[in-house]
């Protein structure tokens, strides 16, 4: 577009309203709309309108037998004040959270870093067995099997073998262990779909950006990383956050697997767990909804202070 054509359209926008000027760019750019319009229907018949029916049952008593009735601000009363349960469940999730996320994330990253410096044929094996845990469904049974509670677990076997212990361990029914070794098989399975991105993002950088880096003055590996690297990758270093913030804050169905529902004393118990609690087995729709209110204010809080710490980089 050259400078004129931009200059006269700045022109006639400044002549018409915001309105005016959006609906001329619509019927303009008419079948982007067109093409973009069955996803649009699908985002918000099963995403936004959800949410935003959420938000309105948790301001009721709905049970699924019974007409909602209107209870005001009683379920986020009861939630914060007289639910203890849901209160260690915030506990574990938010610790959960802080240390798996961001770790995740930068473990992604820096295999990704790693993995882009082999060469093809090799980076597309290395990248295979690294997302592999990823997409195999039942591969977390793999830690069941390594710490089984009996004496043919591995862990329990090795220990005793070497005289560390006498007497098994019950890994998953112990509370000391549970939430460590939940971490520990989260982080395992935790290079996903932001880490394919990353490396997405890695083989787009133009080589001859880092010749210049190296002209203006970067002599190191991480100065070349940070200046050069992660300005570039900006889109998928986002994506890669909000990947990692769902997972870690949305991660339930493994430790129900390893650890029972609930786990023992609550140990490894999440707001997820607390919401499929209330509305998958007590049917308190009502309850539930407001638990799920809650946790999405939680991880668009989080997803925000994520693009705030990333606006900063390369700067």
């Amino acid at each position: 577009m050259s400078s004129k054509t931009a200059q006269k359209k700045a022109v006639a926008r400044k002549d018409m309203s915001r309105a005016q000027w959006t609906w001329k760019e619509m019927k303009r750019n008419w079948v982007a709309y067109v093409m973009v319009a069955p996803f649009m229907l699908i985002f918000s018949c099963f995403t936004v309108l959800p949410v935003l029916l959420s938000i309105v049952i948790s301001f009721t008593d709905f049970n699924l037998l019974q007409m909602p009735n209107i209870v005001g601000l009683d379920n986020y009363i009861r939630l914060f004040l007289d639910d203890d349960i849901f209160i260690t469940a915030a506990k574990n999730t938010f610790i959960f959270a802080a240390i798996v996320g961001p770790a995740s994330y930068f473990m992604s990253l820096m295999v990704a870093w790693f993995i882009n410096e082999l060469s093809p044929k090799i980076r597309a094996v290395v990248t295979l067995i690294f997302y592999a845990p990823s997409i195999a469904g039942q591969a977390y049974l793999v830690w069941a099997t390594l710490f089984s509670s009996d004496a043919y677990g591995w862990a329990n076997a090795w220990l005793m073998k070497l005289g560390v212990i006498t007497k098994e361990i019950a890994w998953f029914e112990t509370k000391e262990y549970v939430m460590p070794l939940c971490i520990v098989v989260a982080l395992w399975t935790s290079l996903g779909t932001s880490f394919l991105s990353f490396i997405a993002g890695l083989q787009g950088i133009d080589k001859a950006q880092y010749e210049a880096g190296a002209v203006d003055g970067i002599k190191n590996r991480w100065q070349e990383l940070w200046y050069v690297t992660l300005p570039n990758m900006k889109p998928q270093l986002m994506f890669g956050a909000v990947m990692s913030i769902t997972g870690s804050f949305g991660f339930g169905g493994i430790v129900t697997a390893l650890c029972g529902f609930p786990s023992v004393d609550y140990a490894a118990h999440t707001i997820v767990h607390h919401l499929e609690d209330y509305g998958g087995q007590r049917f308190e729709i009502g309850y539930s909804s407001t638990i799920a209110v809650v946790l999405f204010v939680i991880m668009i809080g989080a997803n925000a202070l994520v693009k705030k710490v990333l606006s900063k980089v390369g700067s």
